[in-house]
């Protein structure tokens, strides 16, 4: 089969004008083995994820029983049972403190996420793979949040400097979708005469901004360059929103959601509605190429969630249930955990529902899901639940259980980095500095 541009169109002559049609996007478009687009040779992009809730999981309940390939799905992760080939499970991981005081429901994430467990400034994981990967998207990231709370949120450059959350999904449609998204499939391209103000604009104070960092301390120095790094990021957006866009098989545009429709909250059921309209927006985000990093916060880290028209929340149940003596476990606490998984579930269903190429995009993105404890009752930095679910674009090895009794949580992440291509053999501080990925993972 011959192999066509994606911008080839038909053209014709309709009373004496020159008229074209675009074609939709065809098998042709690609190269023979579906893995990048063959006008190009541009291989088709691989994407990271974070996903977070708070207050951990019982042990013994999410734990596969087998180590190693083929486990059966522990009861706590059933809801991901359709996905298990794709699911990678770390038991026995823990965060160590190295005399730093234990901030609850904070330094167990602290380990996971940034590999410290004190007060170090360096950014989330999530942070360094978007600078890796994410310099030629219109978003170096997206984060959102289901509980109303935009400080709900994992993902920062600096303690100074945090990725505020979208908590509403009609205007994370109208930021992704709205008037300035340019899709990439358009057989036209006309660059939109605001961002070309605003952009202008931003340039016009550049001189005064390197002029300004001549003339101050290391200290003031570091603080301007914290300042303006979200707005280089929003310079490297608007530079792409002025040019036309690679074509994307699999990229179309989502419906938007009803004005009416359900914004986040401390209701588990709500949040549960509201991160199933967000996973299928980030998902057509990823498809359109508009990110290829999102972070989503379920919760915050001492779980706020209740059940509708309940006062009690998760958090409080970790503390004051009694453990039933039949179950070994608290049932209500018990209930949170299995249905933080269930709303999860959302996240790879809206992947894997999409294709792309050769496969899914499920299959060129990595998730890592983490809580920030072990048991919460006690606050444990013990056995910290983590997963990977999806393939990086076969950069990583998926479907495992691996048990790792005590070592460094930093260890996932350092396997991530890698994943990604990131020149890196080492990660973390203290005795969470890790130079041993999981190597059986990588690919």
């Amino acid at each position: 089969m011959t192999n066509l541009s994606r911008r080839a169109a038909l053209r014709g002559v309709l009373a004496g004008s020159a008229v074209s049609v675009a074609l939709p996007f065809l098998d042709c478009f690609l190269n023979t083995n579906g893995t990048a687009l063959a006008a190009t040779g541009a291989p088709l992009p691989n994407r990271f994820g974070t996903w977070f809730w708070g207050c951990g999981m019982n042990p013994g309940f999410w734990e596969p029983k087998q180590v190693g390939a083929n486990y059966e799905m522990p009861e706590l992760l059933k809801a991901l049972a359709p996905y298990r080939k794709n699911v990678t499970v770390f038991s026995g991981l823990k965060t160590f403190l190295d005399g730093n005081p234990l901030v609850p429901h904070s330094s167990g994430a602290r380990g996971v996420l940034i590999a410290a467990a004190g007060k170090e400034p360096d950014p989330s994981i999530d942070v360094l793979v978007a600078d890796a990967i994410g310099s030629t998207t219109r978003f170096r990231s997206i984060e959102v949040s289901t509980t109303s709370y935009a400080s709900h949120t994992q993902s920062r450059r600096s303690p100074s400097v945090i990725n505020s959350s979208e908590t509403s999904p009609l205007a994370l449609y109208q930021r992704l979708f709205g008037a300035e998204f340019q899709d990439p499939n358009a057989a036209d391209f006309t660059p939109d005469p605001k961002v070309m103000v605003r952009k202008s604009v931003l340039s016009a104070i550049k001189d005064q901004r390197d002029r300004l960092n001549t003339m101050v301390g290391a200290a003031d120095k570091a603080r301007i360059d914290e300042y303006f790094t979200s707005l280089r990021q929003i310079e490297q957006e608007m530079e792409l929103q002025l040019s036309k866009p690679a074509p994307l098989d699999a990229c179309t545009k989502p419906g938007e959601p009803a004005a009416n429709a359900l914004t986040g909250g401390t209701d588990i059921e709500i949040g549960t509605a509201t991160h199933k309209l967000f996973a299928k927006l980030m998902a057509h985000a990823i498809a359109c190429d508009q990110t290829r990093v999102i972070n989503v916060s379920f919760s915050d880290g001492p779980s706020s969630l209740r059940r509708n028209g309940v006062a009690t929340t998760h958090h409080i149940y970790t503390h004051e249930e009694q453990i039933d003596e039949k179950l070994g476990y608290q049932p209500h606490a018990h209930e949170f955990e299995r249905l933080v998984i269930e709303a999860f579930a959302a996240l790879p269903e809206a992947l894997s529902s999409i294709k792309e190429g050769d496969g899914t995009l499920l299959d060129r993105t990595l998730v890592m899901l983490n809580s920030e404890c072990g048991l919460a009752k006690h606050h444990s930095l013990d056995n910290i639940p983590v997963f990977l679910v999806g393939g990086a674009g076969g950069r990583i090895k998926t479907g495992y259980h691996l048990a790792s009794l005590g070592d460094p949580v930093s260890r996932v992440g350092l396997t991530v980095q890698q994943a990604f291509g990131m020149p890196i053999n080492t990660w973390g501080h203290g005795s969470l500095r890790t130079s041993r990925p999981f190597t059986e993972l990588l690919v």
